[in-house]
């Protein structure tokens, strides 16, 4: 089990300076966690190089991007992208037998027979390798590129941002509604869908996506650390610690199916330290992203932020995060009332009962998921506007926090796990 391993004070100032090179692994989609260290690393005039997943042709084909979309997605990160394809997983690979993908096997299949689903899980095993097989390659040319673009001797950070792994077969979407939303009758077992064969095929393709994928980045760039000092982060979630009744407690959402995926991830960072090589895990603080919104009720745990940074210190810009907040709220809302009704919810014992570390991650249950989703509509219902939220603006301020905490700590890891919980994250913000 991953020893908890929580930064506590802000690490000193990265020393990163022009001729270090940023390389991010993934590609930027909106504004998320990845941003903030790009950011980080285009003020210090580091030189950013990304990479793309490139796209899908109606046929299934993966290709790379074409010259408009190269154009947009490099305006995009700020930076150059080599333009081949990294999509990592292999739901859309042939499978042994009569070459059908897995999302092929699934066309057709009704939703009230999604638990009749059964997998040859050799054939699954085969489609695996054949992603593995495709993506290691493509990695390789990549890494082929970026020699030619590394000043020798620099430091390189290379960020891993490849997560998620969902199928992408039309009977997952409604699925996993009913696991992350469901209410009454529409309530549907993570526990239940985690052990039938799609839940089995999503835990394959997520531990593909989300973990493996950042061993194979270690691997590849293996030849390129002999030129250049090379550093490796990536993106985790393993529950945080926000303010429950005034003190900094430990909590998670529930249900996080991908938390397996994480844990692998952890242990990916693990073993490469004990390999002699800087990669650490970043484990991170909740936040609402578009990837993320499947997940409603995840954002309950953002709150606390704000009585966070009255903790930490307060100060001008904290002043200025909170009156953007009071701004979007209804009017008569105060900010503490959001408190309030935030720690109302992660002090509750129904949400209590879920906060087992060394068990995590947890699967929902009807009346606990109830309870968060009825917390996330009063909650959210206390915007004036449903586009315009609070949690967009605390989302953004703690993903630019990470960003920095991410972007300062790399330049003297000294752990392959570690969490940034709301007390740092406020820290960070107090004194930005």
């Amino acid at each position: 089990m991953t020893t908890y391993n929580a930064l506590r004070q802000l690490p000193a100032a990265a020393e990163y300076k022009k001729d270090d090179v940023l390389v991010l692994c993934g590609e930027l989609f909106g504004r998320g966690y990845a941003n903030g260290i790009v950011d980080e690393a285009r003020r210090a005039g580091m030189t950013i190089i990304g990479t793309t997943v490139g796209r899908r042709d109606a046929d299934g084909t993966l290709r790379s991007l074409t010259t408009e979309e190269l154009a947009e997605a490099e305006a995009t990160l700020g930076g150059k992208i080599i333009n081949i394809p990294l999509e990592a997983g292999f739901d859309m690979e042939p499978g042994a037998g009569d070459g059908r993908s897995v999302v092929e096997q699934l066309k057709g299949v009704k939703a009230d027979e999604w638990d009749k689903v059964r997998f040859d899980w050799n054939d699954v095993e085969h489609t695996r390798q054949q992603g593995a097989r495709r993506f290691s390659a493509n990695l390789g040319l990549v890494v082929t590129e970026l020699g030619k673009m590394l000043p020798a001797g620099a430091n390189v950070l290379f960020v891993h941002t490849m997560a998620g792994g969902i199928p992408r077969a039309r009977i997952f979407m409604p699925l996993l509604n009913r696991v992350f939303k469901g209410q009454g009758d529409r309530f549907l077992s993570s526990e239940t869908f985690w052990n039938s064969d799609l839940g089995k095929l999503c835990k394959v393709s997520f531990d593909e996506v989300t973990a493996d994928t950042f061993r194979y980045l270690i691997d590849a760039t293996a030849p390129l650390r002999d030129k250049v000092s090379a550093r490796y982060t990536a993106y985790g979630y393993h529950g945080c610690e926000v303010l429950i009744n005034g003190a900094y407690t430990w909590q998670s959402y529930t249900p996080y199916l991908q938390g397996w995926a994480k844990i692998r991830l952890e242990e990916v960072a693990a073993t490469a330290w004990a390999e002699g090589i800087k990669a650490t895990v970043f484990n991170c603080p909740e936040i609402l992203t578009n990837s993320s919104a499947l997940f409603l009720g995840v954002e309950n745990s953002l709150y606390p932020l704000l009585a966070a940074l009255e903790k930490e210190g307060n100060g001008p810009f904290a002043e200025e995060i909170k009156a953007s907040c009071r701004a979007l709220s209804n009017d008569g809302t105060a900010i503490d009332t959001l408190i309030a009704k935030a720690n109302d919810y992660l002090s509750a014992p129904i949400t209590v009962a879920l906060r087992d570390f060394a068990g995590w991650p947890q699967h929902n249950r009807p009346e606990q998921q109830d309870f968060m989703l009825n917390c996330s509509a009063e909650l959210l219902a206390m915007n004036k506007n449903p586009k315009e939220i609070v949690c967009a603006v605390l989302s953004q301020e703690v993903f630019k926090a990470v960003g920095r905490l991410m972007y300062d700590f790399s330049w003297k890891q000294d752990a392959p796990v570690l969490w940034l919980n709301h007390d740092v994250i406020a820290k960070r913000l107090v004194t930005a």
